[in-house]
């Protein structure tokens, strides 16, 4: 049984930003950004560049998609075609797998570790942000009470941010009623960031159906974000990130759910590896 009473936050133990020294960031999009990897579109950008486009398109109050991949979603997407339409309308797609950017490096893509990056290496940075910048952020998705938990939480250490939550358990089928009450309460709410965390494909299915209703703001798919959030499910160490060994950790704590996507499941991309890698020895050898 979760627990989901309330638990002590030490917000004091949280980075403080402000002072610590800034890398420098690219402003404008690379020509090497995007690329091609497995035969889906891809943008190799560090945590602090997505946040850079985020506080952007937020500035300019503009509707964006921040997607992202990794072994499972590629595996998802040559099935469902709905998921292949949402990332054919990403603005930006993380690449979230240290095997990935191996993978680009080995084909002579521009690529490096600090590429790699999702929620959990962001998070921080976001949050910090959109504390200072006073956002509305929504998170749609989780079981119930668990994002509300996640709320309170994130509320107590982001005073300047104002948090709202609905838990994924609706009917999510296009034109259902749990589709239009979710949609009205978007819209009531008028964020600057929605979060959808409703696992792969379902989360991003439901934004590429309802991408036009949707308000503007910046959309991200997240996965269990505010399970992390809320104390739900642990993360792995952050080290073990661009080691690529946090599948490993993921794996050992659910292997009942995870062993199949792990294991099994990136066999079924062998054609694309193969086909990668032919593509990038001819280009080798071309004279």
């Amino acid at each position: 049984m979760v627990d989901l009473s309330p638990q002590p936050t030490d917000c004091a133990l949280l980075p403080d930003r402000r002072g610590a020294e800034r890398r420098p960031i690219r402003a404008a999009r690379r020509a090497r950004e995007r690329v091609r990897l497995l035969g889906q579109t891809m943008d190799l950008v560090r945590p602090e560049e997505v946040l850079h486009h985020v506080d952007t398109w937020v500035t300019e109050g503009r509707k964006a998609v921040v997607a992202n991949h990794n072994l499972n979603s590629l595996n998802l997407i040559r099935r469902n075609p709905a998921m292949a339409a949402f990332y054919d309308r990403a603005d930006l797609v993380e690449v979230n797998s240290t095997p990935l950017i191996a993978f680009a490096r080995l084909l002579g893509v521009h690529g490096r570790a600090f590429h790699r990056c999702t929620y959990l290496d962001w998070r921080d940075h976001f949050w910090s942000l959109a504390d200072r910048r006073r956002w509305r952020v929504m998170y749609l998705g989780g079981a119930p009470g668990v994002a509300e938990t996640a709320r309170q939480r994130l509320t107590t250490c982001y005073p300047g941010t104002t948090i709202a939550v609905r838990d994924g358990y609706f009917d999510a089928a296009p034109g259902s009623d749990g589709t239009a009450s979710v949609l009205a309460e978007i819209a009531a709410f008028r964020p600057h960031i929605l979060f959808v965390g409703m696992g792969m494909p379902r989360q991003e299915v439901w934004i590429g159906e309802n991408l036009d209703a949707l308000p503007d703001a910046v959309i991200f798919s997240v996965g269990a974000a505010f399970d992390y959030e809320a104390g739900v499910q642990s993360a792995a160490p952050r080290w073990m990130g661009p080691l690529g060994l946090e599948w490993l950790y993921r794996l050992v704590k659910d292997p009942q759910r995870l062993a199949r996507r792990y294991l099994i499941e990136p066999w079924g991309l062998a054609d694309l590896i193969v086909a990668d890698v032919v593509t990038a020895l001819r280009a080798r050898l071309k004279p």
